[in-house]
């Protein structure tokens, strides 16, 4: 059995991993010369920056799995920190070292920037959603649910809105109240473990898909860099691959590209059209990523913190996690008024926003902004996604767009991964 994997990104890799841990013949294609897809390494000034910060969680247990069959330890690529919410002078959260669910209720009722009030208001919304086992009975924008619960004010302004944003890169007022619950469920009220914050110390490419790529390698795979597939066609004895360099034949095919690709390169399968229709339904949200360099002593009061009141959600400390002193990189979720901004204003903009927390911060060195503007699809209530197997034979599809309980995150696409890797091998 020939099996293609189109695409190199955490689910495309994810697949060909456990296919190339079966011995299974597998070949991965890439269009771009790095791999990881919408989660990369970006070469910049001799340094290795990302196209987007990612952070991951302890209840990543897929993604977290593949590392340590790669030979990607964790331990090592991953700052392990207990779930820590902390805008300073704001507010601040932290999870407390106790077993589930007390590690969440004390972090709860002890939050700073809360009236006493409130804490006992959001102990209360989540005790009564996992009574419901975080079910509801029609999806709903995440913002009603949470008014219809009393999480208004800081409450929803400090804690439960950069979490929104932050899990589904989607506005409150927009964003699927269940898909935000499926979350909640999985990280806060799961171990405690679960909820830990998982902070990478290695460019995007180097916290898998190099490892993936040399264990797939290993097991007799190959990676096909720099080699977009134009379109796939039905053969009597499976599918044709259609490249510039000319066409390749495999029995079964799983695509894993991007949700915008998908209409071009199923173009020819009549059989995907549903497929096609559900995702030319999708909207889009971006995510910005301001590198900003300043001098090597420059250091936030700990790896990660959020901000409010301006565009940047998030700031992360890159000396402190990625040895490059100084770095700090801002991150903007979502759609928002950032986007009306040229670089170099984002930037100033972003760098007039730091020095709330950091007074005495000079001008930066440079800047850099990697906007990914149709970074995720845009999580809105009841939207339907296509499902992995598809009703062509032997294709299947892939990637945090397809369907599932969670949002664009790398731990769904690389489990939208294993699970066709699954469905592969049973069919052989």
């Amino acid at each position: 059995m020939r099996v293609a994997v189109i695409g190199a990104g955490y689910a495309g890799l994810a697949a060909a991993v456990e296919l190339a841990a079966q011995r299974v013949s597998v070949t991965v294609f890439e269009a771009a010369r790095q791999l990881g897809g919408r989660a990369r390494r970006v070469d910049y000034r001799g340094m290795a920056l990302d196209n987007g910060q990612h952070i991951l969680l302890g209840a990543y247990r897929e993604t977290l799995r593949l590392m340590r069959m790669t030979g990607a330890d964790p331990a090592a690529l991953l700052l392990r920190l207990p779930l820590q919410l902390v805008i300073p002078g704001r507010f601040s959260l932290q999870a407390a070292p106790l077993p589930a669910p007390l590690h969440l209720v004390l972090a709860l009722l002890t939050a700073h920037g809360l009236t006493w009030g409130e804490r006992l208001s959001a102990a209360r919304f989540m005790s009564v959603m996992r009574r419901r086992n975080f079910r509801l009975n029609d999806d709903i924008d995440a913002g009603k649910m949470l008014t219809m619960h009393g999480q208004i004010g800081n409450l929803r302004r400090y804690l439960w809105e950069p979490l929104c944003i932050g899990a589904l890169n989607t506005p409150l007022e927009t964003a699927s109240a269940q898909v935000f619950l499926n979350v909640l469920r999985d990280s806060l009220a799961g171990s405690r473990e679960d909820s830990d914050m998982l902070l990478p110390l290695a460019n995007l490419t180097h916290l898998f898909p190099e490892h993936a790529a040399a264990f797939i390698e290993s097991h007799g795979g190959k990676i096909m860099h720099s080699q977009p597939v134009l379109a796939v066609k039905t053969e009597a004895a499976g599918f044709s691959l259609e490249m510039q360099s000319g066409s390749e034949n495999f029995d079964q095919v799983m695509c894993a590209v991007p949700p915008q690709r998908l209409a071009a390169l199923t173009a020819n399968l009549p059989e995907l059209a549903e497929a096609r229709a559900q995702v030319a339904r999708f909207s889009y949200q971006p995510i910005y990523s301001v590198f900003l360099q300043y001098p090597a002593a420059t250091r936030l009061s700990r790896p990660m913190i959020g901000l409010y009141g301006g565009v940047t959600q998030w700031v992360l400390d890159r000396g402190q996690l990625n040895h490059e002193a100084g770095l700090l990189c801002a991150v903007i979720s979502a759609e928002g008024p950032h986007q009306t901004l040229d670089h170099d204003d984002l930037a100033q903009r972003v760098h007039v926003e730091l020095r709330t927390v950091l007074p005495d911060l000079p001008q930066p060195l440079w800047h850099k902004v990697i906007a990914e503007k149709r970074a995720t699809f845009a999580c809105s209530p009841g939207m339907e996604r296509p499902d992995q197997v598809t009703p062509l034979p032997n294709f299947y599809l892939a990637g945090d767009y397809t369907a599932s309980d969670y949002p664009a995150t790398l731990e769904s696409a690389v489990r939208s991964g294993v699970k066709c890797a699954k469905l592969i091998l049973e069919s052989a």
